[in-house]
């Protein structure tokens, strides 16, 4: 897997996540931050607390705060994210 930085700002970030068939994020989460997952193209399998759904484009997804995520490409073709998070844990110290 794959993370491109975009852009950050102190309060919030935007990432891209390249995920190739196989790859996964596991699942973690953020304390006091929320994650939004916007799927630009594929298909991925997102855990969001006990909710499991899959995603294709233009389809988005919220895993709130204190929520274990994560994402899983389980398709046979590349998986492209666009992740925004915030508050920024980079710089809030969180």
């Amino acid at each position: 897997m794959r993370k491109v930085n975009l852009f950050e700002t102190e309060r919030m970030f935007t990432d891209i996540y390249c995920l190739e068939p196989g790859q996964e994020q596991k699942r973690h989460a953020h304390h006091g931050a929320d994650k939004v997952y916007f799927v630009l193209e594929g298909t991925g399998r997102f855990s969001i607390g006990n909710d499991v759904r899959d995603l294709g484009p233009d389809e988005i997804v919220l895993a709130p705060a204190d929520v274990e995520h994560g994402v899983n490409n389980a398709s046979s073709g590349r998986l492209v994210v666009l992740v925004f998070m915030a508050p920024n844990p980079n710089r809030s110290g969180s």
